[in-house]
């Protein structure tokens, strides 16, 4: 390393943050107070201690699932048959007759004054209102969403609303593990990963499908794919889906027929079929929001928006009762073939009228089972058309029932690995994965090429949010410091009169542009000062450049990533680090700067832009 008067090169730009710490003139070479790029471990006992209240809060998470589902029915019971009870019923055998069509009105208006005077959150299917406090808010959902969302769910459905439970269940979830993270001292990390904990337990215990349960938690709301969170998440999902089995014995969600694995025609079309049901997702996604978009319009205030679109659900609803309330044995008479041909497809189209209005209307209620619903209708007619025009094909109306309900989810919500295995473990039938896969995929390309953003995050995007679902390796993570932090360094002695190193400032020799300087003293690295500490301040005359190191250095060790160091420039705010060794930490081999970390970038930018034939050229060398 050479003094001003030497040969110098890059030190760095930027501008480093006042010290709060002085170094005293006696203190001499030390790095007692150094600061170095922490080693963070993939897993601690944080974790552990996180992992435990997720399986605490499944349990709960669980027993809510129970709770909602019976709240349901006591409402359902008292609404269509005048009875006070619990016991598992449909809408669809009331005896109302026209006056049907007047509860989902007093259902909606109920639930309109409970998100005027309780909640407005309460409003929606809950999923994009979860991801937008994980994304905004740090994880923290009001508590009384604790059990306002739930109930406005069980009135909305109860009263004949055509939403699936799943929705305000996992909302329920989320709401208490956020509610948890608020109570306990936690990270905002660790308060997300107790969000989408609860959340993806709530999906568990509804559907017994724990793995796409943890999928689904990836892909929409925790942003990122690490240990400390997909670990808590996972036992939460475990221990839910074990709830379940406790209540409900361990029959799947939605029994089918087996299957027979699919020819290679076969095959293709439900690859097509997936594309087909993927354009019909981007259609149904827009049709809500331009409801939604028409209620806006409207001349009376949003609390009543609910009871309209009530109005909608009741005059359906007397056309066909199957439409109202969850519809769950609607999918599995879909997916079994028992539910087939004209009478199928107009009462998906019903159903799709009735649950886009009542949506848009901003009630509350769920939005998978009516999209497994209209997925697997149009699948099913789809495939028997298919089936009439090309029988050698050798189509499987069931198959194409089961790709399409996966395929709407996948398209609409654009988490395309939950869809696959969703419909797997909801059915268990190994032998639909194939054409799931395809479809799903296919149904994923369509929506991706049409619409921006999904029915998940279009609400977010409206409200000027951005939100970002693809997942990819940190740039900085992958390169380590001693790519582009070794090289010669212009340090200044310690001793050195402060005099001499400003008149050498104003000589314009080489270095003299750089902003910052490793201090040293025999060789050992005793600080770090900028060019405004050694021009700025008390005339120059009797001292040395130690007067002005304010603390003790903090640097990035040569094998660590540029994400560490990275990272601590933002903790101690400052523009460079020096560059030691870990074996020798007081000597300096080099430096980095924020412009560094800015370069790293470029080979990310390379990779993603630049075209080239990979045949026959040399491999970059590392750090290239």
């Amino acid at each position: 390393m050479e003094r001003p008067e030497a040969s110098r090169v890059e030190a760095g730009q930027g501008e480093e943050a006042r010290a709060r710490l002085p170094v005293a003139p006696s203190m001499g070479p030390t790095l007692a107070g150094m600061r170095a790029p922490a080693t963070v471990d993939v897993v601690d006992r944080r974790v552990v201690f996180i992992s435990a209240l997720a399986v605490v809060l499944a349990v709960a998470a669980g027993l809510v699932a129970q709770g909602l589902g019976a709240l349901i029915h006591l409402f359902t019971n008292i609404a269509f048959f005048g009875r006070f009870s619990t016991a598992e019923v449909s809408p669809v055998n009331h005896s109302l007759g026209a006056w049907v069509i007047v509860v989902p009105v007093v259902g909606s208006l109920i639930v309109g004054v409970m998100a005027r005077y309780g909640s407005r959150a309460i409003r929606g299917h809950g999923i994009p209102e979860a991801m937008e406090q994980v994304l905004y808010n740090q994880s923290r959902i009001p508590p009384r969403m604790t059990f306002l969302k739930p109930l406005s769910a069980a009135v909305a459905i109860g009263t004949g609303g055509p939403f699936g439970a799943e929705g305000p269940i996992i909302a329920t979830g989320g709401a208490l593990g956020s509610l948890l993270g608020q109570v306990l001292r936690v990270t905002a990390d660790e308060r997300k990963a107790l969000l989408a904990a609860g959340a993806a337990a709530g999906m568990a215990a509804t559907f017994g499908a724990p793995v796409s349960a943890v999928l689904l938690a990836v892909e929409l709301l925790l942003f990122e794919y690490r240990p400390r969170s997909v670990i808590p998440v996972a036992l939460a999902t475990a221990t839910a889906t074990g709830v379940r089995l406790a209540f409900e014995g361990s029959a799947p969600a939605f029994a089918m027929p087996e299957l027979a694995l699919p020819g290679g025609a076969a095959l293709a079309f439900y690859i097509v079929l997936g594309a087909v049901v993927g354009l019909a997702s981007t259609l149904a996604t827009r049709a809500v929001y331009a409801i939604e978009d028409a209620f806006e319009k409207l001349p009376v205030h949003w609390m009543w928006w609910p009871a309209l679109g009530g109005l909608v659900v009741g005059v359906v609803g007397w056309w066909s009762p199957r439409t109202l309330g969850v519809g769950y044995t609607n999918i599995e008479d879909i997916l079994s073939g028992r539910f087939v041909g004209t009478a199928m497809l107009v009462f998906c189209a019903l159903k799709f009228v009735s649950w886009s209005v009542a949506l848009g209307s901003g009630t509350s209620g769920g939005t998978l089972a009516p999209l497994f619903t209209l997925g697997g209708g149009l699948g099913s007619g789809l495939g028997l058309l298919a089936m009439r025009l090309a029988p050698g094909l050798g189509v499987d109306l069931r198959v194409a029932a089961l790709v399409g309900m996966a395929a709407i989810f996948a398209g609409a919500s654009r988490a395309l690995l939950a869809s696959v295995v969703f419909a797997f473990e909801t059915t268990r039938q190994p032998l639909g994965l194939l054409p799931l896969l395809g479809g799903c995929a296919a149904a994923y390309l369509v929506s991706a090429l049409l619409m921006r953003h999904s029915i998940m995050t279009e609400k977010l995007a409206r409200r000027g949010g951005r939100v970002l679902t693809e997942y990819g390796v940190d740039a900085l993570g992958q390169v380590l410091v001693r790519e582009v932090g070794l090289k010669p360094v212009v340090t200044l002695d310690a001793d050195q009169s402060l005099e001499s190193v400003r008149a050498w400032l104003l000589s314009d020799a080489a270095g003299t542009r750089h902003q910052g300087f490793p201090v040293v003293k025999e060789g050992a690295l005793l600080g770090v000062v900028t060019r405004r500490d050694l021009v700025d301040g008390q005339a120059p005359e009797g001292r040395c450049v130690r007067d002005v190191v304010r603390r003790p250095p903090s640097v990035a060790y040569e094998d660590s990533s540029l994400r560490e160091a990275a990272d601590l420039m933002v903790e101690e705010g400052v523009g460079r680090l020096p560059v030691v060794r870990r074996e020798t930490p007081s000597s300096v081999v080099g430096i980095i700067t924020r412009s560094d970390l800015l370069g790293a970038h470029r080979r990310r930018l390379e990779n993603s832009r630049r075209r080239e034939r990979g045949l026959g050229g040399p491999l970059p060398a590392r750090g290239a």
